[in-house]
């Protein structure tokens, strides 16, 4: 704790959400004059670049992840509480972590986003998105499965449902999980099945938009494109999905409307603001836009809440260039520095500038030796672009040694094409029950139901 130079207490602040904005603001603060209590429900921070390789088996979740705790043990103005906020009370200044109030002189919100399924949230069901590690393991859970159950299935139609995985969402995230499978499919599985060729399956990546990567540079774009289609991936663009059921992908192209039959449906298209964006507008009365982010002021602040900030995927920042900042890492790091850095100034009297956003560029993995880098005044592609994709990362892992794990790692499959992390978790576990003569299965042995085999 931090002993206060007067009689005065120590000035508190409060972070809600340990992500890239709510860590990297609590990190700045480490050595300031001020009391830091960082909440989050989950005792570690989570590196969501990587999530997708979580989701196809390159990684294990503890290797893109560091406990809070451990990453500021030694800011010793600062402590770290789990749980959930499920309230903000500006009259009184606290937060409410369960029955807990929490007390705050400064308020920083950076409780991210989740997916968006543009008002179909049934879609979940079937198509997870990718935002969480347990959307991760789901999704590895999905993904391996599928071809665990085509070594099986002698149905020939049932089999190309099977091996045909749709990624809906021509992001950076769609682009790496569409690439990520197709390696998967014609490299590193080709030789552990003996029923099925998995270089058979299909891989689709859907974009509403007429091209993938719409951030990028269109000649970037056209570059992802070509490697993805060497890969095997079939990109559709100008494609719009209506339904998805019943293992049934419905599509728009034009005024055509095609249904594709899949086990597998992925869903990188579209995200809003968390719950505690709600929270905020009705406690405060702060505006928010179409997908539920708090408009902030030009230094972050809430208007007429000077002391409240919204930081990371939680806002809609647009007093650079009219539009919202991208709901990306490198924007919720320079949120969190600059509020920190704002807080010690008003220590003190002083103030900043408004928020000014640097863009360093734009990042893709395509696949084995492939990327494309958008730096705005220099763009790559290929090899070079992928070690700056390497690099970059790793460089912005939090601890060492999730650098150090992860570096080995990637030259293990770089020089094996394997993929060590590719299990299949989360699973109801299966005991056997004996009657008579005949051995019944159970999804557990709580509950009793009948399960096939």
């Amino acid at each position: 704790m931090v002993n206060s130079l007067d009689n005065n207490p120590p000035h508190k602040v409060v972070i809600v959400g340990g992500g890239f904005g709510g860590l990297y603001a609590a990190k700045t603060l480490a050595k300031a004059a001020v009391n830091v209590t960082l909440i989050d429900k989950r005792n570690f921070h989570l590196f969501q670049p990587l999530l997708y390789q979580v989701a196809t088996g390159a990684l294990s979740p503890a290797d893109i992840s560091s406990p809070l705790r451990s990453v500021l043990s030694k800011s010793k103005n600062t402590k770290v509480l789990l749980g959930e906020v499920n309230n903000i009370e500006p009259e009184s200044k606290q937060v409410m972590v369960g029955d807990e109030a929490v007390p705050y002189d400064t308020l920083i919100v950076a409780t991210g986003a989740k997916h968006s399924y543009f008002g179909k949230d049934n879609w979940e069901e079937f198509a997870p998105g990718l935002k969480t590690v347990e959307d991760a393991i789901e999704m590895r859970s999905r993904i391996f499965s599928a071809f665990e159950a085509a070594e099986k299935e002698t149905d020939p139609e049932k089999r190309r449902a099977l091996l045909t995985f749709v990624i809906v969402g021509g992001g950076p995230t769609g682009v790496e999980l569409a690439g990520a499978i197709a390696e998967l499919a014609n490299q590193t599985l080709k030789d552990d099945f003996r029923n099925i060729d998995t270089s058979e399956a299909k891989i689709l990546l859907l974009e509403g938009l007429d091209r993938i990567l719409p951030p990028f540079a269109p000649e970037l774009s056209q570059e992802a494109e070509a490697s993805l289609k060497r890969l095997g991936v079939v990109v559709q663009t100008k494609t719009l999905v209506t339904n998805i059921e019943n293992d049934i992908v419905t599509l728009k192209q034009g005024d055509e409307v095609k249904e594709i039959a899949s086990k597998t449906v992925l869903w990188a298209a579209g995200v809003k603001a968390s719950a505690m964006g709600k929270v905020l507008a009705e406690r405060t009365g702060a505006e928010c836009d179409r997908a539920g982010r708090i408009i902030v002021e030009p230094d972050l602040s809430i208007k007429g809440h000077p002391n409240i900030f919204v930081i990371g995927d939680l806002a809609n920042f647009s007093h650079q260039n009219g539009k919202p900042l991208p709901g990306v890492a490198p924007v919720a790091k320079q949120e969190g520095e600059y509020v920190a850095e704002l807080v010690k100034k008003r220590l003190v009297g002083n103030n900043l500038p408004p928020f000014a956003y640097t863009d360093y560029g734009s990042l893709a993995m395509i696949g084995h030796n492939s990327a494309v880098v958008d730096f705005g005044f220099m763009k790559l592609k290929g090899f070079v672009a992928w070690l700056f994709w390497l690099l970059i990362h790793i460089y912005f892992l939090i601890e060492f040694n999730n650098k150090l794990v992860v570096m080995i790692q990637w030259a293990w499959n770089y020089f094996t094409r394997n993929r060590g992390a590719r299990l299949i978790t989360g699973q109801e576990s299966i005991t056997e029950f004996q009657i008579g003569d005949r051995n019944i299965y159970y999804a557990s042995a709580d509950n009793k139901q009948p399960v096939n085999i």
